[in-house]
């Protein structure tokens, strides 16, 4: 597998030896869930000897029902994850659905995320792209992973190096997504850092009607496939009761599961590595 360009993202480097934690809740529930979140988080992936980067989103723009929680909004959520990065020192992945809202979370986050539905969305790339942050562009549902080198050539475009692309699972029809493995060597042969989102892969949008519904039990055996490709970072949407969360429940980890799966994949990760650096 080719190397890649290595981007920094305060203290966390991907595209280097080590493989790079992005979790959180899906949403931000309140300002003292996603610090407790965090805190919790940042605990266990430091024992685990993994660089951790929180996530959550101050808007869930594309939720499957209008009548679905979305978040606090862009104003509110910015100050929450500016207190978490302040209080809890990681650095900070959202994302974006309107160009305009690129300039005002460059302020506070270190990584701009592009979701997967609006990868190619040209003017939100290029105004994510023009700002200071990292970009993690999310292969759409509906892309082939050759199709991402366009998304790359838009952030390119607009001025950044600073590029991650992240696979989130491909539309199988009704409800289903399934992981492509093939995927993660074929874009991370653009040259930029590969994350794989364990727990959006295994999930079935809309598949609970009104609400999309989930296959939590999978998300660690395609979690352990994914690491072993040598890819560069992985992406878990993590809660202390996925039951109960108000986003994305029934797909994410639970976190109590979450310090014996970061030691499954960083013993792969290692063993992945060594095999990928062979001259």
């Amino acid at each position: 597998m080719s190397k890649v360009a290595q981007v920094k993202v305060g203290e966390v480097i991907f595209g280097a030896a080590k493989l790079v934690l992005i979790a959180g809740p899906c949403v931000i529930e309140s300002e003292d869930s996603a610090l407790r979140h965090a805190t919790l988080i940042a605990e266990i992936a430091s024992k685990a000897g993994f660089p951790y980067v929180f996530k959550s989103s101050f808007d869930k723009a594309n939720r499957t029902s209008h009548a679905s929680f979305r978040g606090p909004g862009l104003e509110a959520g910015l100050k929450i994850l500016a207190r978490v990065k302040r209080e809890v020192g990681v650095p900070i992945l959202t994302d974006i659905h309107e160009p305009s809202q690129a300039k005002y979370a460059a302020e506070v986050v270190d990584v701009i995320q592009i979701p997967a539905f609006l990868v190619r969305q040209t003017d939100l790339v290029h105004e994510a792209a023009r700002t200071k942050a990292a970009i993690n562009l999310k292969k759409g549902q509906f892309l082939a992973p050759g199709d991402m080198k366009a998304a790359v050539a838009k952030a390119e475009d607009a001025g950044s190096r600073r590029i991650m692309v992240t696979e989130r699972g491909a539309s199988f029809g009704y409800n289903n997504l399934v992981s492509d493995m093939r995927s993660l060597v074929i874009m991370r042969g653009f040259g930029y850092p590969v994350i794989f989102d364990a727990t959006h892969s295994a999930q079935l949008p809309g598949g609970a009607g009104d609400r999309s519904s989930g296959q939590r039990e999978f998300i660690a055996p395609i979690g352990r496939a994914a690491v072993a490709t040598g890819i560069d970072g992985i992406f878990m949407e993590v809660h202390e009761d996925p039951d109960r969360a108000l986003s994305d429940g029934p797909n994410s980890l639970r976190l109590d599961q979450l310090a014996s799966l970061l030691d499954d994949l960083k013993r792969l990760h290692d063993v992945a590595h060594e095999i990928i650096s062979r001259p």
